[in-house]
């Protein structure tokens, strides 16, 4: 006969009944593998549930919304959960520090200043952070682990905040084919793989920025083109496929013209 579950909810539940939850996995009686997780480890699930939320935002899909919110809504509390544990501070500590940081800087909505668009809003939020002493560089501490091109995207936004920046996206366009043409020189010019890393570690920067300029995300861009290719590959391999074709054994020219098949079914579908 099996046992009745320990934890029913009767009425809604809310952010206590999932606190009770991850006090019982790590409980006396918990779960082996909860018990042993540190927050070390629990970095990897972190940004693991992160990017499947973030994938779910793009999908749009509610359900699956839903789920992933929670997902990342445990992991989260999982971690506060261990760090009270550990009498490092409380999950009371954390959520009162950020009640107090939103309404200090949001003065405009919680105080008597005046901001009347986005631009003021940071312009003041930056103002703020500076006068606790969190302000010393523009380029704030946008974080190193953070996916290359969006960090790109990220410092070029806030250096344009004091005017560092092109004026429009043709002088950004110009910008890249100057970084193109010494990429191309130093390719010609044999040079070391550490130099040419750094040519196309410019170029990517750039590509970045006029992203920017354009108002599109190039983390976003970047993995719409990757979503297509990948589409347009698979498509290209059901192809040859059928026609008994072996895709390890073709020449290019003949992959390419099945590439251009497939682009044109797709302006046809």
């Amino acid at each position: 006969m099996s046992s009745e579950p320990k934890f029913i909810f009767k009425g809604e539940a809310d952010l206590t009944s999932l606190w009770e939850i991850i006090k019982a996995l790590r409980g006396e009686k918990g779960c082996p593998w909860d018990k042993k997780q540190t927050p070390e480890t629990l970095k990897k699930y972190l940004l693991e549930e992160t990017y499947e939320l973030l994938s779910a935002i793009s999908d749009g899909h509610k359900e699956e919304l839903k789920e992933e919110f929670g997902d990342l809504l445990f992991i989260v509390l999982f971690l506060l959960y261990i760090y009270q544990e550990k009498n490092i501070f409380t999950l009371k500590e954390v959520v009162y520090l950020t009640y107090q940081k939103m309404i200090r800087r949001h003065p405009h909505v919680f105080g008597e200043a005046i901001a009347s668009s986005a631009e003021e809003v940071l312009s003041q939020w930056q103002k703020i952070k500076k006068e606790e002493g969190k302000g010393s560089s523009i380029l704030g501490n946008i974080p190193k682990i953070m996916p290359a091109l969006q960090r790109a995207y990220r410092l070029g936004e806030r250096a344009a905040r004091i005017n560092f920046d092109w004026p429009s996206p043709k002088e950004v366009v110009e910008k890249l084919k100057e970084e193109l043409s010494e990429l191309e020189s130093a390719l010609t010019l044999e040079e070391s793989k550490e130099n040419l890393e750094l040519e196309i570690g410019d170029l990517l920067f750039t590509v970045a920025n006029l992203s920017r300029k354009l108002e599109i995300n190039p983390e976003e861009a970047l993995h719409k083109a990757l979503d297509k290719f990948e589409k347009r590959f698979k498509d290209m391999e059901e192809l040859l496929k059928k026609d008994g074709l072996s895709l390890g054994e073709l020449p290019m020219e003949v992959l390419d013209r099945y590439w251009e098949k497939i682009k044109e079914n797709e302006k046809n579908s």
